[in-house]
């Protein structure tokens, strides 16, 4: 099965983007299962290299790769980017620039979208 997942929300402040990707780790380590990230809106810092977070406190960008590293294509909106001062030096390992083009090859491939 192939699973889409797309972010709005910024990685902190609301749990949105955290629960999103507490979902795909999950999903990442089912069997048959083909999973893509895509990033737009506030959820483009979700992406932001070298985060620091509290002990015991998520990181969301630890979390994006980790599902990296189990071959889970992470898209970042490059409008979104722009519109944010991201620079594609600024991103973390795993993630890269993408397109709403690209999105909508994504949307077209996957049996199921999600949105968080």
């Amino acid at each position: 099965m192939k699973y889409l997942i797309i972010l709005n929300d910024a990685p902190y402040g609301s749990e949105r983007s955290y629960n999103g990707l507490r979902l795909a780790g999950t999903l990442a380590k089912q069997e048959d299962t083909t999973l893509s990230i895509f990033l737009m809106g506030d959820a483009a810092a979700c992406a932001v290299a070298a985060q620091t977070t509290p002990n015991g406190y998520y990181n969301i960008e630890r979390m994006l790769k980790g599902l990296a590293a189990k071959d889970v294509r992470i898209g970042i909106c490059g409008s979104c980017m722009d519109a944010r001062g991201i620079k594609p030096a600024y991103i973390a390992q795993g993630t890269r620039r993408s397109s709403l083009d690209e999105l909508t090859q994504w949307t077209m491939e996957a049996d199921k979208v999600l949105m968080f």
